[in-house]
């Protein structure tokens, strides 16, 4: 009898580790893309091959939706993190970059880019929000979608644009990838005069900026604002690349089909690449791309960047609409190289 009792526990010990084995195998780590809501938060969190990606946040307390934070497959998070998560020695300017964005700064004379909490109750009726009506999710298709719908309103609630933009999610070439097709139609008449503040834009860590001499104002480790007039440049390493081979404060307010920013974070090469799409108006788009760390294509404020050279004044007219197409990707493990841009330039345009 006892040496029966004394097996009994033992075997099914051994049973239970098979099974837990047995159960882990046929029940692994989905890839591709999944979608998780949090409807009590206003949140959608992304997920490519178990690993988290992103969020939409789309509460009504932000002036616009977001994707927030941007995280490489390593596991780097590229975003800044002020104003919504601070982070010791970033900067505390432009409180409404953050995360990436879709928006514009001059929509039948109000600013929806620069609208933020930061904005005093007796100037908002010159800025413009955004504001989701509902979104669908779908995942059973080889690249997984979430859908969002939104209206661009004045600050009485008066809606200007519909926006529809559809978000595909994937991993290509050990990059996080974003295709964003934005489609907005008119209500009423819009007009979206030459305006350097547009269109897509993202806004990066500290360590992702170009090294900079001027000064500024920082966090501590309490979030504290701090002016620093000697910046300290031993963890920025950004620079940026165009399709036409300008570098660094260079790129800024001139044309190219995509623009690559490139640094180390923790130690590890990454790299942002943004991608637009031959079908898009202003192509190819001029670049609001800033050394202090907004990343940003603006293909709709052409009198500003070309010194009034150029210019094209964007009319929307009643119920009349257009479409955006960019490609976002984040990549870690090395300076993205060139050849894979162009090629994820080439499948971008002739897919989407």
């Amino acid at each position: 009898m006892a040496f029966k009792y004394f097996w009994k526990p033992l075997l099914t010990g051994w049973c239970l580790l098979l099974a837990h084995q047995m159960t882990a195998q046929s029940h692994p780590t989905m890839p591709g893309t999944e979608f998780i809501t949090h409807p009590e938060d206003s949140t959608i969190e992304v997920r490519i091959d178990g690993a988290y990606f992103t969020s939409l946040l789309y509460s009504r307390t932000l002036e616009k939706p977001i994707l927030y934070p941007l995280i490489s497959p390593q596991g780097l998070t590229v975003t800044r993190g002020f104003p919504r998560d601070p982070r010791p020695g970033e900067r505390i300017d432009h409180p409404h970059q953050v995360g990436l964005w879709f928006n514009y700064g001059d929509v039948n004379g109000l600013d929806f880019w620069n609208n933020s909490s930061a904005i005093p109750n007796d100037q908002l009726e010159q800025y413009g929000k955004i504001v989701l009506d509902n979104y669908k999710l779908v995942e059973d298709q080889d690249v997984p979608s979430l859908t969002i719908h939104c209206t661009w309103q004045d600050h009485a609630g008066n809606g200007l644009l519909r926006e529809k933009t559809i978000f595909k999610f994937q991993r290509l070439d050990n990059a996080n990838v974003i295709d964003r097709i934005t489609t907005l139609s008119a209500i009423v008449e819009v007009t979206m005069e030459d305006n350097k503040e547009g269109l897509i834009g993202m806004r990066v860590s500290r360590e992702l900026e170009l090294p900079s001499d001027q000064p500024a104002i920082f966090t501590d480790a309490q979030g504290h604002a701090t002016e620093v007039k000697a910046l300290d440049n031993s963890r920025v390493t950004g620079n940026y690349l165009s399709s036409e081979g300008l570098t660094g404060d260079a790129v800024w307010g001139t044309r190219g089909r995509w623009v690559r920013l490139a640094g180390v974070l923790e130690g590890k090469p990454v790299s942002i690449v943004i991608i637009d799409h031959p079908d898009n108006v202003g192509y190819p788009t001029y670049w609001h791309a800033r050394g202090y760390g907004l990343f940003a294509a603006n293909p709709l404020g052409q009198s500003v960047f070309s010194s009034g050279e150029q210019a094209l004044h964007f009319r929307l007219s009643k119920g009349s609409s257009r479409t955006f197409r960019y490609r976002v990707a984040v990549h870690d493990g090395s300076a993205l190289p060139t050849a894979v841009i162009e090629k994820w330039f080439e499948d971008f345009s002739r897919n989407q």
